[in-house]
């Protein structure tokens, strides 16, 4: 099966490191140096390209920035590459090229494909193609947390599934928990909302107003209030088109424009222009009898009547108490009832939504406890999977004695969930709080690994969770960092044997100052500082042969030339190749 490979990274002014050049294989390749070489860099740096958080500590005495530099061979297809693309970044020949520079301001960037992208996808791409392992990761297993996130992820569907359903439960019932909170803690306040719009539409529906009705008044009143020049314009309007019948001698524009258009009858006939013109003087005519007529139906219909206009009045001024308060017109009064009556009807539905969330909240909670009982189920058979197969790792790694167990408990809470006839505390994974035990002899009763295992154990312990995980959920690339920390003898070469047969499945990188681990190694870098305490490119170099005999012999011993020491490591190396 083709797997990502981490090939090649490439540090420049971090830390101690000027400028180097880290080259990587398949299979275990150890990194050693002597201390405050600049060992701890490379897992810095591949820190740095896996997302992590970027430190202006970290960029060397006088540069600008650092910048650190990957090349990983990819798989086409895989999940890795997929979501590459989709940030649009380009494979170069089937590689990954990421980078990451930081400034000395401690400005962040990164690039990905040739493509800058947020830090962030670095970290998403990590999940799946590299497992990064430190002291201080060995701390985080200390924690609950910790430990039931390595069990679930053992566990696999048999818990991810409920896991799933029971996370979307959980975040509805938050939801509906909130809600309810907060109708009922703000009844009051919604109570008076409730009456303030229930006054308001009471007093519009008692005034009954309608679109445009305040337009309409308002021209209304403006007639009625000239209604006496109004008809005597009127009249007078009339009379110079029409004429007036008390004064038959009078001459009226409708008279006038008879003659004009009688005296061009006669002659139209001669020239078609000036038919043209005696049909447009006979429209006019026309349109003045029209506008007469309308001028003395005018005058007629005009309602000079004072009680209308003091009833005009007072429908004006109860329109006018409602815009004061609702709105600038009666337009947006009526809008105004629309929305409050709509709200009214939501406040005025707060029992029955309190009903409906209550019962919701009462299934939800019923849910979670059915399915808290199926992840509890599922992680205990999981746990006595899970802690045998670590427990025969650990028998490997020189510590035949040694027994690791699982407490998975629940706690007593009377607002929690019911599960098997117990109301128990829930959170967001669970009711299960979930804890590594070790026994590391025989007789010695379990303990958490917290304070029960020492820190050689602890590395032991964290190692043998790994190489399962390998068989079960493998991770392309596994970089440990002193994970031998607080080892030796036997138990550093059973490490160095673990992480060869764990490098047979991915390829693993491991920070060391042990010779017997060391000596496992498919390849093995040394880096050392120049005499100016920096490491440049010839600072990370590949041991072969003598030189590499000559680096475990110092690891060993302190000293390069020692014949004892030699023979030692060349031992150790023969030892590591027999057992390949």
């Amino acid at each position: 099966m083709v797997v990502s490979v981490l090939e090649e990274m490439r540090i420049r002014s971090l830390g101690v490191i000027d400028d180097a050049v880290v080259e990587l294989s398949p299979g275990f390749t150890a990194v050693t140096g002597e201390t405050g070489a600049g060992k701890t860099m490379v897992v810095t740096s591949l820190g740095l390209l896996l997302g992590g958080r970027a430190d202006a500590a970290l960029v060397r005495i006088g540069a600008r920035n650092a910048v650190v530099e990957g090349r990983i061979a990819v798989p086409e297809g895989s999940p890795a590459v997929v979501r590459a693309e989709e940030a649009g970044a380009e494979l170069d020949e089937g590689a990954l090229l990421v980078s990451r520079t930081v400034s000395a301001e401690g400005r962040s960037r990164a690039h990905l494909g040739g493509r800058g992208v947020p830090v962030g996808l670095l970290a998403e791409l990590a999940d799946d193609l590299v497992a990064v392992h430190g002291q201080s990761d060995q701390q985080g297993l200390l924690k609950l947390s910790r430990q039931r996130q390595a069990l679930d992820r053992y566990a696999g569907y048999a818990v991810a599934v409920p896991l799933g359903k029971y996370a979307e439960a959980y975040k509805r019932l938050r939801a509906v928990t909130v809600e309810l909170e907060e109708i009922t803690t703000r009844a009051r306040e919604r109570a008076q909302e409730a009456g303030l719009l229930r006054f308001g539409l009471e007093e519009i529906a008692a005034v009954e107003p309608r679109a445009g009705e305040d337009t309409e008044l308002a021209e209304e009143a403006e007639r009625l209030g000239h209604a006496e020049a109004l008809a005597s314009a009127a009249a007078v309007a009339h009379a110079a088109l029409a004429g007036n019948p008390e004064d038959p001698e009078g001459v009226d524009a409708g008279t006038l424009v008879a003659g004009a258009q009688r005296a061009l009858e006669a002659v139209r006939a001669h020239d078609p222009a000036l038919a043209a013109l005696t049909d447009r003087i006979g429209e006019i005519g026309i349109l003045l009898r029209d506008v007469a007529g309308e001028l003395a139906g005018y005058a007629d219909d005009l309602d000079a009547d004072p009680l209308r206009l003091a009833a005009v009045e007072e429908r004006r001024a109860a329109l006018t108490a409602l815009t004061r308060k609702y709105g600038e017109d009666v337009a947006e009064v009526l809008a105004w009832a629309e929305s409050s009556a709509a709200r009214l009807t939501e406040l005025e539905g707060d029992d029955e939504r309190i009903g409906e969330l209550t019962a919701e909240r009462d299934a939800l909670r019923s849910e979670l406890g059915a399915l808290s009982q199926e992840l509890s189920e599922a992680r205990t058979e999981a746990a006595e999977r899970f802690a045998a197969a670590v427990t025969e790792e650990l028998a490997s790694l020189a510590m035949p004695h040694a027994r690791v167990s699982f407490d998975i408990r629940q706690t007593e809470d009377p607002d929690g969930v019911e599960v098997n006839g117990r109301t128990v505390a829930y959170g967001p994974s669970g009711v299960d709080e979930v804890e590594l035990l070790l026994a590391p002899h025989p007789g010695a009763p379990p303990r958490p690994i917290a304070k029960g295992a020492s820190g050689g154990e602890l590395s032991r312990v964290m190692l043998a969770v790994e190489v399962v995980f390998a068989g079960t959920d493998p991770v392309p690339t596994y970089l440990f960092d002193e994970v031998d920390a607080g080892v030796g003898g036997k138990a550093a070469v059973e490490i160095g044997r673990r992480l060869a047969r764990l490098a047979k499945k991915a390829q693993v990188v491991v920070v060391t100052h042990l010779p017997q681990v060391a000596a496992f190694a498919d390849r093995q870098l040394l880096v050392e500082k120049t005499n100016d305490g920096s490491v440049t490119r010839s600072g990370v170099k590949v041991l072969e042969g003598e030189d590499r005999v000559r680096e475990l012999s110092r690891m060993l011993a302190g000293q390069e030339d020692s014949e004892t020491a030699r023979a030692h490591a060349e031992e150790l190396l023969a030892a590591a190749r027999a057992d390949a």
